[in-house]
């Protein structure tokens, strides 16, 4: 007795389990790379604060001490972050030498504004300015971010 041939192949219930499984872990994969994502900003964005906020304690630190010119009114800030970068001469030094605090300014990674330039991208806090209203003035004190959102922790970026 001869038995009837069997075709290989899949079923259209077992085609359709396997799609809904795989449309189910793309949509948990989704969320979970765009969180991946925003973490890796937020994690920039805290490397560049510190980066921007050291060179400018190292630059009031070298005004103090007398290598950075300054009139007596002035806080001992730089006037631009541009500064950090651009250098300044040394006023200790005879040969005129220059002191850098920063290698470049970074890119605020919250910032969708491409047609910026990196030290535009910040919002810069004078000396004179209070800390619940940042505003810009004869230096910079400080910088925050000026994206209007909030990071994964609820808090504003322009707080951090």
């Amino acid at each position: 007795m001869m038995e009837p041939r069997r075709h290989g192949g899949f079923t259209l219930i077992e085609l359709m389990v396997t799609l809904t499984i795989l449309a189910l872990l793309a949509s948990v994969a989704v969320p979970i790379t765009r969180i991946t994502a925003t973490r890796s900003r937020e994690a920039e964005l805290q490397r560049s604060l510190a980066q921007i906020r050291s060179a400018l304690d190292q630059y009031k630190v070298a005004a103090d001490a007398g290598h950075i010119s300054k009139s007596i009114d002035d806080s001992g800030y730089p006037a631009s972050l541009f500064v950090l970068a651009e250098g300044v001469v040394d006023a200790k030094d005879p040969a005129g030498e220059r002191l850098y605090f920063l290698r470049r300014v970074p890119r605020d990674p919250m910032c969708a504004c491409p047609e910026l330039r990196n030290e535009e991208t910040w919002g810069v806090r004078s000396y004179a300015s209070s800390a619940d209203d940042p505003q810009e003035g004869r230096d910079v004190f400080d910088v925050y971010s000026r994206s209007p959102s909030a990071g994964l922790d609820s808090r504003p970026y322009r707080d951090w």
